[in-house]
């Protein structure tokens, strides 16, 4: 065995002394071990988890890059020996080495701060990865942010996670009433969807091994939800990060960073959902207001002319559009048209089939000349073939004679109206027939009254009727007769204004829970 010189020595204590000059020290310290052992190749292994990672070699003889001490691969290991050292391994061939040698002590305290070296690089290029992580999310999320498309939106996040991880697959998924849906999908398929509570995909995304189905055909899967304040919104999922042997696993770093990025996508996909919310409710309420529009060209602007009486009419919706319905119409022959009717139901709905109501009324009372037996028949096969089944109208529709006084009405299942008589007695024209639009078949019968000097006639949707005060007490038709025999002889607009002013009084700032509608027509000569 040759024992080092004092030129060795010299030339060891200067390697020693360089900062850079590490691995040269260790491939010094090789070549006199394998000198002084007469040793025909060597390497040095330095421990990396559970497997030897080679740092240097000296000799002729090929090494491994990476050597596992459970599963040696018998190609390699044939004819070389082992001598495990506290920080790594020398691997070598042929000769027998002893443990207590001074060189192998040497090569063994220089492994040990070789790889102490490793390590403190490995944190500072840790520390720098992290400085340059938290910069390219700030930037990534920034661009994201910036984008309310949800379509540009989930292909930026995917596309901005793969690139971020390194990964060649990827899939976006967004969480919705029916459960978790592929809205993007990068570097091959991916599952198309999942139920909202499925077990393996929630294993998955605590850390668990993967839905077979999510992106077949990959080897490394990561996946982490997205959520808004606890609630879960969507998952990303990437596969495969890249390296220099190919594809691998990815980090624990790597969950870290997809983490806060999904924090970051959450914020922009919840921006994204609220902005499509704001534009579909500006949408809809451009809609509510033109259907709005719409019904205040289809109601009387005014009241109507007729000789020897005086007609008034007011409507009050409940929402932006309403289903309640009033008209005038000349009925030919002198004779004059008055209509209430009340669709089910409120909003856009009613609003559409209350200019059904209004467009088929006219046509109808044009053609057939007046109320007759056929009149809400047709009236009503016409409303049951233009509207749903659940849905129907009730009317109160009279004809009057102005000469006469005579007043043929149809009540189809309407309230009753109110016909006050000059002596104050209070009559009530009730129904007649079922509410138009539920039976197709149905069959009316009209009625006769007559309105004689002084007679108030009130029609009215039950939106006056039924309006509620705060215990739910409604406001019945007894204080709507009460009403009209106090203030009978008043002009018709005050009237309706006391009517009015008597159901908001009454209901004490109750929200008002249903159209409001009245008609008054009153004979006074």
């Amino acid at each position: 065995m040759t024992p080092f010189s004092r030129e060795d020595w010299e030339d060891l204590l200067v390697l020693s002394q360089t900062e850079t000059a590490a691995k040269p020290l260790i491939a010094r310290l090789l070549a006199h071990w394998c000198q002084a052992h007469q040793a025909e190749a060597a390497a040095l292994y330095l421990d990396r988890g559970n497997l030897l990672e080679r740092e240097c070699t000296h000799g002729a003889r090929e090494f491994p890059d990476i050597y596992d001490l459970a599963a040696p691969n018998p190609e390699f290991a044939r004819g070389l020996a082992l001598v495990r050292l506290p920080a790594g391994a020398l691997l070598y061939a042929p000769g027998d080495v002893p443990l207590a040698d001074a060189s192998t002590l040497l090569i063994s305290e220089a492994a040990k701060a070789l790889r102490l070296q490793r390590q403190l690089k490995e944190q500072r290029f840790q520390a720098n990865y992290r400085g340059v992580e938290l910069e390219a999310l700030y930037d990534v999320g920034l661009k994201v942010a910036g984008t309310l498309d949800l379509e540009q939106l989930s292909e930026e996040i995917l596309l901005h996670a793969v690139m971020l991880l390194d990964a060649r697959r990827g899939a976006l998924y967004l969480l919705g009433p029916e459960g978790y849906r592929l809205q993007r999908t990068f570097g091959g398929e991916a599952e198309a969807a999942f139920e909202a509570h499925d077990v393996g995909l929630a294993r998955f995304v605590a850390g668990g091994e993967a839905p077979e189905t999510l992106l077949p055909g990959a080897r490394h899967l990561l996946g982490v939800g997205i959520e808004i304040e606890g609630s879960p919104r969507g998952l990303i999922a990437v596969g495969d990060k890249e390296s220099r042997r190919g594809v691998g696993p990815f980090r624990a770093a790597d969950r870290r960073s997809l983490g806060l990025f999904a924090n970051q996508a959450a914020i922009a996909l919840e921006n994204a959902r609220l902005h499509l919310q704001a534009l579909e409710k500006e949408r809809l309420e451009r809609e509510m207001s033109l259907a709005a529009e719409i019904q205040r060209q289809i109601l009387p602007k005014g009241s109507p002319d007729v000789p020897g009486y005086e007609v008034a009419g007011w409507n009050r919706p409940a929402a932006q559009v309403g289903g309640d319905y009033y008209g005038f119409l000349d009925a030919g022959a002198g004779r004059f048209g008055v209509a209430l009717g009340d669709v089910s139901g409120k909003g856009m709905p009613a609003a559409l089939l209350v200019s059904t109501l209004h467009s088929a009324l006219r046509l109808l009372a044009e053609r057939d000349g007046g109320v007759g037996t056929g009149f809400l028949e047709r009236l009503n096969t016409h409303l049951a073939d233009s509207s749903t089944a659940n849905k129907f109208v009730t009317l109160f529709f009279a004809q009057l004679h102005p000469e006469t006084g005579e007043l043929d009405y149809l009540n189809a299942g309407h309230n009753p109206a109110l016909l006050l008589r000059r002596d104050g007695h209070l009559d009530e024209l009730g129904s007649g027939g079922v509410p138009l639009g539920l039976i197709r078949a149905a069959r009316f019968e009209s009625q006769r009254t007559e309105l004689s000097p002084g007679d108030l006639l009130c029609l009215y949707s039950d939106g006056i009727t039924e309006a509620t005060a705060p215990d739910d007490e409604e406001f019945g038709m007894d204080r709507l007769g009460t009403i009209l025999s106090s203030y009978r002889d008043m002009p018709l607009a005050e009237l309706i204004e006391a009517i009015d002013g008597a159901v908001t009084a009454f209901a004490q700032g109750h929200p008002q829970a249903d159209d409001q509608t009245v008609v008054l027509v009153r004979r006074v000569g």
